[in-house]
C-alpha cells in the first residue's frame, strides 16, 4: 500500500508498514520503540497506527541513529519532540516558507527557524552536533518530496 499525506490532518494515521517505509527503517524496530516506549502509537486491534506527529519523530530518530546518535540520548530527545513538535509542527505548516531544523548533541535540542540562530548553535557548541531538516521529514510526509522506493526518485535535503 502506497499513500502519502497530503496535508497533515492530525486525525489521520498510517500503519507501521507504512511508517517502516516512509522512515526507512524495519517493522520491528519500530515495535522496539514501542516497547521501550520511545515511540509509542495507538493500537487498533493488532495494529499500531501513528499520528503524522509521530511519523516526523519516527524519521527524526531514524535520521540521527543513522547519523550516530546514540540511543541513551534518544530518550531525552522523545521528551522534548512530545513536548514541542506539535505546536511547532503547526506553526511551521502555517508559514512554510520557513525551514524547521532539529539541532541537538544529545542534551541540549532545539527546534529553530531562524539561520542566524542555527549558525550561532553550531558555532558555539563544544562538541558534535546534528542537524536534522524537520521541513524536509514533512514534505517526504504529505508527498512533496518523493520517497525512496516509490518508483519516484528520492530527494534528500539538508539532513
Amino acid at each position: 500500500m502506497s499513500r502519502s499525506i497530503s496535508t497533515l490532518d492530525a486525525d489521520q494515521v498510517l500503519t507501521s508498514r507504512e511508517v517502516s517505509r516512509i522512515a526507512k527503517i524495519s517493522g520491528r524496530q519500530l515495535q522496539w520503540w514501542d516497547e521501550r516506549k520511545l515511540i509509542s502509537p495507538r493500537q487498533e486491534g493488532h495494529k499500531r497506527v501513528y499520528l503524522p506527529e509521530q511519523v516526523i519523530a519516527s524519521m527524526v530518530v531514524a535520521e540521527l541513529r543513522r547519523n550516530g546518535l546514540p540511543l541513551q540520548k534518544m530518550r531525552r530527545l522523545m521528551r522534548f519532540l512530545r513536548r514541542q513538535m506539535p505546536p511547532r509542527l503547526q506553526q511551521h505548516l502555517s508559514s512554510p516558507t520557513d525551514g524547521l531544523y532539529l539541532v541537538t548533541d544529545g542534551k541540549p535540542t532545539h527546534l529553530e527557524s531562524a539561520p542566524g540562530r542555527i549558525i550561532d548553535l553550531l558555532k558555539n557548541s563544544r562538541q558534535a552536533m546534528w542537524l536534522i531538516s524537520v521541513s524536509d521529514q514533512v514534505q517526504r510526509l504529505t508527498g512533496k518530496i518523493p520517497l525512496a522506493g516509490s518508483g519516484d526518485e528520492h530527494v534528500s535535503g539538508a539532513e
